[in-house]
């Protein structure tokens, strides 16, 4: 799931009076575009339906002073809207660069000597400052808005990494200098995906915003998930996917890093899934998988991606993953 933004969606009857459903998003400018881009396709969907937009702060948005890995909290951008996911449309997954506008037309690589490069994210860290030593990688907070201003207004850092789709999102394709492809940096689960949070009980909503789920995207973040789930990571540990959707099969590539990543480990695993359109047989009674829920979609094809995200998961561990997880946890804790 991205963490720039979701919705949670409540349902209320008024009667004779035109049903309102509410729908609970982040302030932030990114997730407000991403929530009104879903309510958008709702309204378009159900003319019928009043859709309300409750904006909300939450755990991540109200702690700026800390690291992401630090805090110690799962859902920090999601506790407040909670519960099931949802998956949909999902943009490009990658991270990209952007620089300060005095090195505009530079890479990581052409970066100079100790150049401050500013992420919040272990996994970012522990996969390019191994491959790029000359660079100092440094935490920085705040939404895109904060992040881009801190770049271009401070002297403090030479460039940024940010998530691809938030860029895009938010019509920022520009700033994007430099695009880090999966053999350069993985990406985090469910990266790009766009998520919508509905309170497990409100089946009437949960098939309403089915609609919109892209399969494919939906197995691949199944997939991912359920891999980071058996590894049992989070934001205080390195851990990075990518995930292809081929001719029928599904492909996960999983790593765990050190946090300076002088070590690690990396696999790929593949398995035969056809990407389904829809649910023929009518609505599965208990469809949720790794926390999304998808009643439209076959639970074969559902459960062939979650087995995958937990044999990959279960290949590393069995290699020593689970140590070089508890060395990062331990070694985070003491930061």
């Amino acid at each position: 799931m991205s963490g720039n933004g979701g919705a949670a969606t409540t349902a209320e009857e008024n009667g004779s009076m035109m049903r309102v459903i509410r729908v609970g998003t982040r302030k932030s400018q990114l997730a407000r575009i991403q929530t009104d881009t879903v309510v958008a396709m709702l309204k378009t969907l159900y003319p019928g339906i009043q859709f309300e937009i409750i904006a909300m702060s939450t755990t991540g948005d109200k702690i700026l002073d800390t690291a992401l890995s630090k805090i110690g909290e799962k859902s920090l951008f999601t506790k407040e809207l909670e519960n099931a996911l949802e998956k949909n449309e999902r943009e490009n997954p990658c991270d990209a660069v952007v620089f300060h506008p005095k090195f505009i037309g530079k890479t990581l690589e052409t970066l100079p000597e100790k150049s401050a490069v500013g992420t919040s994210s272990l996994r970012r860290v522990a996969q390019l400052q191994r491959k790029f030593p000359h660079l100092e990688f440094k935490s920085i907070r705040g939404n895109l808005n904060t992040r881009l201003r801190k770049l271009d207004e401070l002297q403090e850092f030479s460039a940024i990494i940010l998530a691809v789709a938030g860029l895009q999102r938010m019509g920022w394709q520009n700033r994007v200098g430099q695009i880090l492809h999966p053999e350069e940096c993985m990406y985090a689960v469910g990266q790009g995906a766009l998520a919508v949070e509905v309170r497990a009980k409100d089946q009437d909503i949960l098939d309403l915003v089915g609609v919109l789920h892209d399969p494919e995207t939906l197995l691949r973040c199944i997939a991912e998930r359920a891999f980071l789930r058996h590894l049992e990571g989070g934001c205080s540990v390195p851990v990075a996917v990518h995930t292809v959707m081929k001719d029928g099969q599904l492909y996960l590539t999983g790593g765990v890093w050190s946090l300076d990543g002088s070590d690690s480990m990396q696999e790929t695993m593949q398995a035969t899934i056809q990407v389904p359109v829809q649910q023929e047989d009518g609505p599965e009674d208990d469809p949720q998988l790794v926390g999304i829920t998808a009643r439209n979609i076959p639970r074969g094809a559902q459960l062939a991606a979650e087995n995958l995200g937990i044999s990959l998961a279960s290949l590393l561990l069995n290699k020593g993953a689970k140590n070089i997880l508890d060395v990062a946890r331990q070694l985070n804790d003491v930061r």
